[in-house]
């Protein structure tokens, strides 16, 4: 019987001494090797008899790995989250300082609180909750680069697959849109963002003397920006794909708060909410390159550039996607403009099987931690970890579940928060799934993770 009370207060103990560690990836002073040794020292006071860090990736950042073996005919499950965080941002925009844990009102503030170092503190509470000695085979890993898109995890998987290798993968790192509620992530977007640089004139010429003939950069970069939507506002970049359109809805008025949409201003696109976000292909303007309002003068200007954010639906292809978004940023420069178009960022969508028992024990572990049925939910945006541990280990049924954040964790954002109740909801959770897991294996003789004969 799991008590999760028992272990509770040493789980809430360690993610608000890692809250307190600043370790911000995107940042080069920023010490990140004190936030893997009190990783790695948590789960050895946890008794996982084998804790390391791992610091030997080129150009990467140190990664935890602890490892409690599977007992004889039992699964392994590989649990993942990461130790570094955003950097703070704004400081006059927290309410209490954004490394400091402070609890209000049922919800714990500071930088790293949702994402994701409450992932980190339920891997531990779900290991703590089984004495240091799961049921079943516990590979916890715990990267330390996440917020600057993982670039050298797959040479992590690579070099440590057979460490690794697990039946089922667990990443804490999404969140439950309803308090109360488990959900599981089982669709994501990937991204295609690229940089566009439109060209009109050899220098900058006076706009009494040339302007009415003569096309300036600025306008006609507006004119060729415009066209990547339609009427409706949907995407209109031929050769894109949707994925299927997911059967929970986001209600519009709580996306419109959430997104923070001003009264009377109305939203793009066609269909459901849930399909616009996480369905369908959305194209943004991130940033534009072009003289200043403060520095203007009345010169046409010869250049403008601008950074375009293309997220990918799941089913899709990010780099034949990538390719379509310059094919038609190249072919729709107006009046003739030299266009130039760079691919900088890929990731690929994903789509998650939910079929099979290692699912099945999920949604009654997670059933009855929280009281609720799970509700399968996409994602809008990236996670392009996910796609790199599908590709490493394609047999594995992949979970991806919620620490503790809900929809108003404000992730990234000041005052960043994980909702406390969740937090042990999903403690709880885990720690019922590793004995849900070890039940499955006893009871089938095995962890079939291929459905074809098994019913729940």
């Amino acid at each position: 019987m799991i008590d999760i009370g028992e272990v509770l207060p040493a789980a809430r103990a360690a993610l608000d001494a890692l809250v307190r560690i600043p370790s911000v990836s995107a940042s080069p002073t920023t010490d990140l090797r004190r936030s893997a040794e009190l990783t790695a020292e948590l789960f050895r006071d946890a008794n996982v008899p084998e804790v390391e860090i791992i610091d030997d990736i080129p150009g990467g950042q140190p990664a935890v790995l602890a490892t409690c073996p599977a007992p004889p005919g039992m699964p392994t499950v590989l649990l993942y989250a990461h130790h570094d965080v955003q950097p703070a941002g704004d400081l006059g925009g927290w309410a209490s300082a954004p490394f400091e844990p402070s609890e209000r009102d049922g919800r714990l503030y500071g930088r790293g609180t949702a994402d994701d170092k409450a992932g980190i503190a339920a891997h531990l509470a779900a290991i703590l909750a089984h004495e240091g000695r799961p049921p079943v085979g516990v590979t916890v890993l715990i990267e330390g680069e996440e917020e600057i898109s993982s670039p050298t995890l797959p040479a992590m998987l690579a070099r440590y697959r057979d460490r690794l290798a697990a039946d089922v993968i667990v990443l804490a790192d999404s969140e439950n849109l309803r308090v109360g509620t488990p959900m599981f992530t089982t669709t994501l977007r990937g991204t295609a963002a690229c940089l566009v640089e439109l060209r009109t004139l050899k220098s900058g010429a006076h706009s009494g003397s040339f302007g009415g003939a003569a096309p300036d950069a600025l306008t006609s970069l507006c004119r060729l920006l415009a066209t990547l939507h339609d009427e409706n506002g949907d995407v209109a970049v031929s050769g894109l794909r949707s994925g299927e359109i997911p059967a929970y809805d986001y209600p519009e008025a709580r996306y419109r708060a959430e997104a923070s949409v001003l009264d009377g201003v109305g939203l793009h696109g066609t269909g459901s909410v849930a399909a616009r976000v996480w369905a369908k292909p959305a194209v943004s303007v991130l940033a534009i390159d072009a003289t200043s309002v403060a520095d203007a003068s009345n010169t046409l200007v010869p250049v403008a550039r601008a950074k375009v954010g293309l997220r990918v639906a799941p089913g899709d292809d990010a780099v034949r996607a990538g390719a379509a978004l310059a094919q038609h940023l190249t072919a729709h420069a107006p009046w003739g403009a030299r266009v130039s178009v760079t691919v900088t960022e890929i990731a690929q969508p994903h789509a998650v099987d939910t079929s099979g028992p290692a699912f099945a024990a999920a949604r009654r572990a997670y059933r009855d931690a929280y009281g609720n049925d799970v509700v399968h939910i996409g994602s809008g945006g990236s996670i392009p970890f996910v796609a790199e541990f599908a590709t490493a280990f394609p047999s594995a049924a992949i979970l991806i579940t919620s620490a503790g954040a809900d929809n108003e964790a404000n992730a990234h954002g000041a005052n960043e928060s994980v909702h406390l109740a969740e937090f042990e909801r999903a403690c709880h959770a885990e720690a019922l799934l590793l004995t849900e897991l070890a039940r499955q294996a006893t009871d089938g003789g095995r962890l079939d993770l291929q459905p074809a004969e098994y019913s729940e």
